[in-house]
C-alpha cells in the first residue's frame, strides 16, 4: 500500500512539472498558468545536559523540511507537498521520520462546480464535528486524501460533500470518513431578504466514518456518525454563533470503551462600535472525542476541532508554561472580553489608549457514575445544563496598549491563572496551580531603520516549579536585519539546582519573501499550545537554524 501510494505520488509530480513548463513556454493548453510555493526548514542540534534534562540524543541534528509546489491555470489548479524528517526534530512524533510526499492534489473548478481529488483540507461550521487542518508548530496534518464535490446549485447555497481517509503520519488511519455538509444564506437566497442589513445563515452537517472491528472484547459500533446544526445572524457591529452536534456512541481507548453518546455546544457573540467592542463565548462538551481510530490516544487521528475559549496569550511565561487544552470528554467554559480605545487627550494621553479585560473559566461536568451488577464502571449521566465543581482553568488578564511619541510605545498586562495540572497535563494526585503573571513591553524607534524593543516578564507561584522571571531585548535594522537574546530564569524553584537561566541568543536576515534565523541556547522544557490543542516539548540545548521562503 506504501509503495502503491508513492508510485502515484510520482506520477503525480512528474505530471505535473512538465505541464507547468509547457505553460511557462507559451503552450495554448494553459496560457497564463502560474508556478507557485513555499520552502521551510527547521533544523536543530542538541547536547546533552543534566541540569536542565535534555538527554544525549543518537542523531545529534535533526531536521523537518517542508516544500509547496502549486500550478494553477485558469479554472485548474494541482499541487504537491515534500516533506522530509531525516529524523524529526525533539519533541515531534518520531513516526514522521523518513520523507515523501504525503500531499498532493487536483482541482478543477468551475464556479458553481468544484472538485479536488487526492488530498485536501476542509472545514464545516466551527469544526465540531469535522475539520481536516494542518498546525506544523504542534505536528498535526489531518487532511483527508479521497474525493470533495463542492456545488453551488443556486445563488445562496453551498452544498459539500466529501469520502477519503484520513492522514496518518505517511500513511492512513484505519477509518474511511464519508460527510456532507450544506450552509444557506437567507440574504442571498430570498428576494426580500437580499438588500437587508441583518444578515441570516443557517447549516447543518453530517460526518460518519467506518473502522473495522477487530475485537472480540467488545460489541464495537463499526459506522459511526455525528450530526450537527448551526445558526448566525449578524448586523452592523453585532455578530451571533451557535453551532450543536451530537455523535452517536463510539467506545475507544480515548474515552475508556464507554457506550454513551457525545454532543457539544458552542455559542459565541460579539459587538463593536466605536471604540468599544466586547466578545464572550459558552461551550460545553461530554465525550466528544472522535477519532479515524479507536485506539489513538493524544493529538492522533482526531476527526473534530473543539477551540479553547480562552485567550491566546503570546508572550513566553504567559503563553507556555500554563496553557489550556481542550478537554473533550468533558468540560464547560466560558469566556469574555471587553476592549475599548480610550480616546486621545486627557488619560488617553497623544495618541489615545487601548484597554483590554479578558475573563476565562473551564469546569468539569457534573456528572453520576454508572456500575454493572459486579460494580465495575460503566460510564455516567450528566445533566445538560448542570456545570461541575472541578475547576480545571481560569485566566484573568488585564492589557493596555499606549503609545507615547511617534517613536515610543509600551504594552503592559497582568493575569491570573488557575491551572488544573492533572487535568491538563493527564498527572494524578499534584493539584492545582496558582500563578501571576506580569509583562511591560516597550518598543522605540531610534532612527527610521534602527529600533529596539525590551520585554520584561515575571510569573509567581509558591507551586510547581516555582517563580520565573524572563527578559528579552531585540535589535531591528530595517528592512533586513534583526538580533534577540532572552533568558528565562527559573529563580524560586524549590531545588537549588534546578533555579537554572534559559538563555537563547538569534541573528536573522529578511528578504522580500524570504527569511533566515540562526539562534543558539537552552529550551525549557514545557507545553506549546495553538487553539487548545497542546504538545509537549522535551527540553533541548543546541544551535538552530529555520529557513523560510515563497515564491
Amino acid at each position: 500500500m506504501k509503495n502503491a501510494y508513492r508510485r502515484l505520488s510520482t506520477a503525480f509530480v512528474l505530471l505535473a512539472l512538465p505541464l507547468a513548463v509547457h505553460a511557462q513556454s507559451g503552450n495554448n493548453l494553459l496560457e497564463g498558468a502560474q508556478l507557485h510555493g513555499d520552502f521551510q526548514t527547521d533544523i536543530q542540534s542538541y547536547k546533552a545536559d543534566p541540569a536542565i534534562g535534555a538527554p544525549e540524543v543518537p542523531e545529534r541534528i535533526r531536521n523537518n523540511t517542508f516544500a509547496n509546489l502549486i500550478l494553477t491555470a485558469g479554472k485548474f489548479s494541482a499541487g504537491v507537498r515534500y516533506e522530509a524528517y531525516l529524523p524529526p526534530l525533539q519533541g515531534f512524533d518520531q513516526r514522521y521520520k523518513g520523507q515523501g510526499i504525503p500531499y498532493r492534489f487536483a482541482t478543477y473548478d468551475a464556479g458553481r462546480l468544484a472538485v479536488t481529488v487526492g488530498n485536501f483540507y476542509e472545514q464545516f461550521g466551527s469544526g465540531l464535528v469535522f475539520r481536516a487542518y494542518e498546525e506544523r508548530n504542534l505536528g498535526i496534518d489531518t487532511s483527508i486524501d479521497g474525493l470533495r464535490v463542492r456545488i453551488q446549485p443556486v445563488r445562496g447555497v453551498r452544498l459539500t460533500g466529501l469520502i477519503g481517509k484520513q492522514r496518518y503520519f505517511f500513511d492512513k488511519a484505519p477509518a474511511t470518513v464519508r460527510g456532507v455538509d450544506a450552509e444557506v444564506s437567507l440574504n442571498d437566497l430570498l428576494p426580500g431578504l437580499d438588500s437587508a442589513a441583518t444578515r441570516i445563515t443557517v447549516g447543518g452537517s453530517f460526518v460518519s466514518k467506518y473502522q473495522e472491528a477487530t475485537t472480540s472484547q467488545y460489541l464495537l459500533p463499526e459506522n459511526v456518525g455525528a450530526g450537527a446544526g448551526r445558526f448566525n445572524i449578524s448586523n452592523g457591529g453585532f455578530n451571533f454563533n451557535a453551532e450543536y452536534a451530537r455523535r452517536a456512541n463510539d467506545p475507544s481507548v480515548a474515552n475508556d470503551f464507554i457506550y454513551r453518546a457525545g454532543e457539544s455546544l458552542l455559542i459565541t457573540t460579539s459587538y463593536a462600535r466605536n471604540g468599544f467592542g466586547i466578545v464572550g463565548g459558552l461551550k460545553r462538551v461530554d465525550n466528544f472525542d472522535f477519532r479515524t481510530d479507536r485506539n489513538a490516544t493524544a493529538n492522533l487521528a482526531r476527526l473534530n476541532f473543539l477551540p479553547a475559549l480562552t485567550k491566546q496569550h503570546t508572550y513566553l511565561l504567559a503563553a507556555s508554561i500554563y496553557p489550556y487544552a481542550t478537554q473533550p470528554l468533558g468540560e464547560v467554559s466560558g469566556q469574555l472580553e471587553v476592549t475599548y480605545h480610550v480616546p486621545k487627550g486627557g488619560f488617553g494621553g497623544r495618541y489615545g489608549t487601548d484597554i483590554s479585560l479578558n475573563y476565562s473559566g473551564v469546569n468539569g461536568l457534573k456528572t453520576d457514575s454508572l456500575h454493572d451488577e459486579n460494580g465495575a464502571r460503566q460510564g455516567y449521566t450528566s445533566g445538560f445544563f448542570t456545570v461541575g465543581s472541578a475547576r480545571y482553568f481560569r485566566d484573568f488578564n488585564v492589557e493596555i496598549h499606549r503609545r507615547f511619541t511617534a517613536k515610543l510605545k509600551m504594552n503592559a498586562m497582568y493575569a491570573r491563572f488557575v491551572y488544573n495540572k492533572d487535568v491538563v497535563e493527564g498527572v494524578a494526585g499534584f493539584g492545582i496551580v496558582e500563578s501571576h503573571v506580569g509583562v511591560l513591553d516597550v518598543a522605540y524607534k531610534i532612527t527610521p531603520r534602527h529600533s529596539l524593543r525590551g520585554e520584561l516578564q515575571t510569573l509567581q507561584t509558591k507551586r510547581d516549579q516555582g517563580s520565573w522571571m524572563a527578559a528579552l531585548l531585540e535589535y531591528s535594522y530595517s528592512p533586513h536585519f534583526f538580533a534577540t537574546v532572552y533568558d528565562q530564569y527559573n529563580y524560586g524553584n524549590p531545588d537549588p539546582e534546578k533555579q537554572i537561566h534559559y538563555l537563547v541568543g538569534q541573528v536573522g536576515y529578511i528578504g522580500g519573501t524570504t527569511r533566515i534565523a540562526m539562534g543558539y541556547g537552552r529550551q525549557r522544557a514545557g507545553i506549546v499550545c495553538v487553539g487548545g490543542v497542546c504538545r509537549y516539548v522535551p527540553a533541548s540545548n543546541g544551535a538552530t537554524l529555520t529557513i523560510t521562503s515563497s515564491f
